[in-house]
């Protein structure tokens, strides 16, 4: 009996090692991908971070994450660009639930006021239905277009200490945000934020914000530096460009940022973002959501084709995406820098997984000279690896299919 049980064992162990050994993603199959496949083998050069995230399910259709990560370091500074205003249009509806004042929504009236010099006011909005700013309407044009005033307004309803301290709250310890982009402000000037006004449809004042100033540092302490040099208007200054006061988002971070909001339930209560699962659906919706579906606001198509804001897509291919795709990112893009964090879904196949990279591409190493390598290395590196891991999850087996009916919206 023993004798036959150890014969057993030794039959088992004998056709474990004959079975076929699941490759690792990278491993192989390249050869189709040249800019992806000259980009991982020079990941020091284009400071190429990389995390894709397998999802599979239980038998309750709870995610299940397996991430597979390429040249990942927290610690390695990259500029995050338009990402942040992910992080702060979720946080402003966190804010809005906060409140607690019935009258008071994402789609009341915002109005910014200005009181010195170095603000700017918002009173009115003539992209919105009724020619008036409010959250919602902002967070549209993030999530669309990446408008950059419609993230300055919602950094200034909630300021450096409440972006921040929430974040961190939530386990996002490698993000600071302490700045406006795209407009001109002293590290100082970035500390005080606007007075913000919430009226009703009659103008009757429903909740008065004044101005607050920030009192903590949240500059970046590691105090990174970036090329050799840069451009400061017309005048090219031979230093690597400071980064101390600008925005940081690690990109476990924001990868993490964008599972959250897809599948709250697989993190703890406090790590999750406390909205509504209206409020939940709403951003879902504008996260996937093609700029020329969009009414209010309203978007030309020749401007911004479907890919416009789809790096994992082949940004040139300027023709209908398929409607069985869809992808809910952020993407950003500055200072020779590259980023995008997905959740990518095709409904008929049932492929679904997460995919967040950043790349650097700056071959002189000049900042502001608008000299970047984004059509030649950044654009196709995003659209290969993203057709790469497709056609990987295309094959991957699944023993529990996934049921991605709540991510299917009416656009």
């Amino acid at each position: 009996m023993i004798k036959h049980f150890a014969q057993l064992l030794l039959l088992v162990a004998l056709i474990t090692s004959c079975a076929p050994k699941e490759k690792t993603p990278f491993e192989d199959g390249l050869a189709d991908y040249p800019t992806l496949k000259k980009v991982l083998e020079n990941v020091e050069k284009y400071q190429v971070q990389l995390i894709y995230t397998q999802i599979d399910r239980n038998e309750h259709g709870n995610a299940l994450f397996t991430d597979y990560t390429v040249n990942l370091d927290d610690k390695r500074y990259f500029y995050p660009a338009s990402t942040v205003k992910l992080p702060v249009a979720i946080l402003a509806l966190e804010w809005l639930e906060e409140q607690n004042i019935e009258s008071l929504t994402a789609k009341t009236s915002m109005l910014i006021d200005s009181v010195r010099p170095s603000q700017v006011p918002a009173l009115v909005d003539f992209s919105s239905k009724d020619s008036l700013p409010s959250i919602a309407h902002y967070i549209k044009k993030i999530l669309l277009v990446s408008n950059n005033d419609a993230y300055n307004r919602l950094y200034e309803l909630l300021g450096q200490d409440y972006i921040n301290q929430k974040l961190k709250e939530k386990g996002l310890e490698q993000t600071i945000i302490n700045h406006r982009l795209s407009f001109s402000a002293s590290p100082e000037e970035n500390r005080i934020t606007n007075p913000v006004r919430f009226v009703d449809s009659v103008g009757n004042t429903i909740l008065t914000i004044p101005e607050r100033v920030t009192e903590t540092d949240y500059s970046n302490v590691d105090n990174p530096v970036i090329g050799k040099a840069f451009y400061l208007e017309d005048s090219l200054v031979q230093h690597r460009m400071d980064f101390t006061f600008k925005n940081k988002l690690a990109l476990s971070d924001l990868h993490g940022i964008v599972e959250r909001i897809i599948f709250p339930t697989s993190f703890v209560e406090s790590e999750r973002f406390s909205i509504t699962e209206d409020q939940r659906a709403f951003v879902l919706k504008y996260m996937s959501m093609l700029p020329a579906e969009s009414d209010f606001p309203a978007y030309p198509k020749q401007e911004y084709w479907d890919t416009f804001s789809k790096f994992y897509l082949d940004r040139n291919d300027k023709k209908d995406i398929p409607r069985n795709l869809r992808l809910f990112n952020k993407t950003g893009q500055a200072y020779g820098h590259l980023i995008d964090a997905s959740y990518y879904v095709d409904f008929e196949k049932g492929v679904e997984f997460f995919v967040s990279a950043a790349i650097y591409v700056n071959e002189n190493e000049t900042l502001n000279d608008d000299r970047y390598e984004y059509e030649e290395i950044g654009f196709p590196f995003f659209a290969e690896l993203g057709d790469y891991l497709y056609k990987l999850e295309s094959k991957r087996k699944k023993t529990v299919p996934a049921n991605l009916n709540l991510f299917k919206f009416e656009y």
